[in-house]
C-alpha cells in the first residue's frame, strides 16, 4: 500500500473545480480507478513521503498516546471506527492530516480500526497487538491503556538507555576531541626534540611510535564506534514498524543486546496472548496474532511453529513447550490442559520476561560504564607515557647543554 496525492478536475455547475485529495493504493492504476468511478480527470498524480518533521511528529510516543486517548474517550458513545474517523475529520492541522490520511482512506474502504491504525505506520508491533487483541474481544476502548501503558514504559526504557548512552558518548567525544587536538602537537613536539645521545634515541623512538600508536587505536576505535551507534539508532527510527531489517540483524548479533531486544518481545507478544485469550479470542486466531505483534523473528517463529503444532493434533501445553522459552517457563507451561489456565501462566511468563530485560537494561549500562572506564584508563594512563617521553627528551636536552656549557 502506498499514499499517493492526486490532483483532480470535476465538472460543477460553476465550472471545473480543481481539488488535491489523498490516496492509499496499491498502484496509481488503482488511483486512476477510483477518480473515474468518482466522476472526475486526473491532472497528476504522485506518491506521497512524510516529512521528516512529520516523520518525527508521527513517531513521537506522545501524540501517539493523544490519538489512543481519543479514540477511548470517543468510544464510550460510538464505535472505535466511528471515534476514529471523528478525529481525523476533526483535524485540522495539515502535517496531521498528511500523517492520518492512510487511516481515513482505510475507513473510507471499509476496513476495521486496527487496519486503519496499521495503515499509519506508526505504531510497534506490541502495541499493535495489544489493541488487535482488545478488539477481537470487543473491548477496544478496554485494552487501550494497557496500549498506553506498553508506549509509555518502552518510552522510560528508551529515554534511560539514550541518556546513559549520551553521557557516555560525550566523555568519549571529549578524550578523543582532546586527544585529536593535541597529538599532532605532542608527538611533533617530541620529533623536534630527540635526545642526542644514540641509545636514548632508539628508545626515545620506539616509545613514540607506541604512543602514536596507541593514540591512533583510540582515536579510530571511538569514532567507528560512535558512526555505528548513530547509525543503529537512525536506522532504528527511519525503519519503526518494519518487521525485520539488516541493521536489526547485526544488532541482534550482539550477545547481551540481542537477549535484551528477545525479551522485550517475547514481554509484548505473551501478555497481548494473555489478554486475547483474556477476552475470549480462538487460540488459533491469538497464536496468529501474537507471531505477527513481534519483530524478532526468534519470538514470531515460536508462535508460528506453535500454531503448526496445535493444528497438527498437539497438546497445547506441548504445542507452547519449546525453545526460545527457558527452563523454568517450559516448566511452567508444558503441563497447561485447561486452556483457562493458558491466560494466567503467559501474563506470568511476561512478567518474568519484562523482569530480565530491565536486569539486562542494568547489565548493559553498568558494561558501557565499565567500557568507558577502560577507555579512560587507557587514555590517561598513555598521557602519564607521554610525560614520561618528554622526561626522556628533557633530560637529553638539558644533557647537552650542560655539556655545551662545560
Amino acid at each position: 500500500m502506498q499514499q499517493w496525492l492526486a490532483e483532480i478536475a470535476y465538472e460543477t455547475t460553476s465550472g471545473p473545480k480543481r481539488v488535491t485529495e489523498t490516496f492509499y493504493l496499491p498502484t496509481m492504476e488503482d488511483v486512476r480507478n477510483e477518480v473515474i468511478k468518482k466522476g472526475g480527470y486526473i491532472l497528476n498524480i504522485r506518491s506521497y513521503s512524510r516529512s521528516p518533521l512529520e516523520r518525527l511528529l508521527a513517531r513521537s510516543a506522545w501524540w501517539q498516546v493523544q490519538l489512543l486517548r481519543g479514540i477511548q474517550f470517543r468510544a464510550t458513545s460510538t464505535s472505535p471506527g466511528v471515534a476514529l474517523w471523528k478525529i481525523i475529520q476533526a483535524e485540522t492541522n495539515p502535517r496531521r492530516q498528511n500523517i492520518l490520511a492512510p487511516a481515513r482512506e482505510a475507513l473510507s474502504r471499509g476496513l476495521s480500526v486496527i487496519d486503519a491504525l496499521k495503515a499509519l505506520n506508526i505504531f510497534d508491533h506490541g502495541t499493535l497487538a495489544i489493541l488487535a487483541g482488545s478488539e477481537r474481544a470487543n473491548k477496544l476502548a478496554e485494552g487501550i491503556p494497557h496500549a498506553i501503558q506498553s508506549i509509555t514504559q518502552k518510552r522510560k526504557n528508551t529515554r534511560a538507555i539514550v541518556g546513559t548512552m549520551s553521557w557516555l558518548g560525550f566523555d568519549v567525544f571529549s578524550i578523543v576531541t582532546s586527544l585529536w587536538a593535541g597529538k599532532g602537537m605532542v608527538l611533533g613536539w617530541f620529533r623536534d626534540n630527540k635526545p642526542t645521545n644514540v641509545d636514548e634515541l632508539e628508545k626515545f623512538e620506539r616509545v613514540v611510535n607506541n604512543l602514536e600508536l596507541t593514540w591512533d587505536i583510540l582515536i579510530w576505535s571511538s569514532v567507528a564506534s560512535g558512526i555505528f551507534l548513530v547509525w543503529c539508532i537512525f536506522s532504528f527510527w527511519i525503519n519503526r514498524g518494519k518487521k525485520d531489517w539488516p541493521t536489526a540483524k547485526v544488532v541482534r548479533k550482539i550477545p547481551l543486546i540481542g537477549s535484551y531486544m528477545r525479551d522485550l518481545a517475547f514481554a509484548d507478544s505473551m501478555m497481548a496472548a494473555s489478554r486475547m485469550l483474556t477476552g475470549r479470542v480462538p487460540i488459533d486466531d491469538t497464536l496468529e496474532q501474537s507471531a505477527d505483534a513481534s519483530s524478532s523473528p526468534d519470538v514470531a517463529a515460536y508462535w508460528l511453529e506453535a500454531s503448526y503444532n496445535l493444528e497438527r493434533g498437539v497438546g497445547l501445553g506441548a504445542a507452547l513447550d519449546r525453545a526460545p522459552l527457558t527452563r523454568s517457563e517450559r516448566l511452567e507451561i508444558a503441563g497447561l490442559s485447561d486452556l483457562g489456565q493458558v491466560a494466567t501462566v503467559m501474563e506470568s511468563i511476561a512478567e518474568m520476561r519484562s523482569a530480565s530485560a530491565k536486569t539486562r537494561h542494568k547489565f548493559i549500562v553498568w558494561i558501557a560504564f565499565g567500557i568507558m572506564g577502560i577507555f579512560l584508563a587507557i587514555a590517561f594512563g598513555s598521557a602519564i607515557y607521554a610525560l614520561t617521553v618528554m622526561n626522556m627528551s628533557m633530560d637529553s636536552m638539558m644533557g647537552g647543554l650542560m655539556q655545551g656549557a662545560m
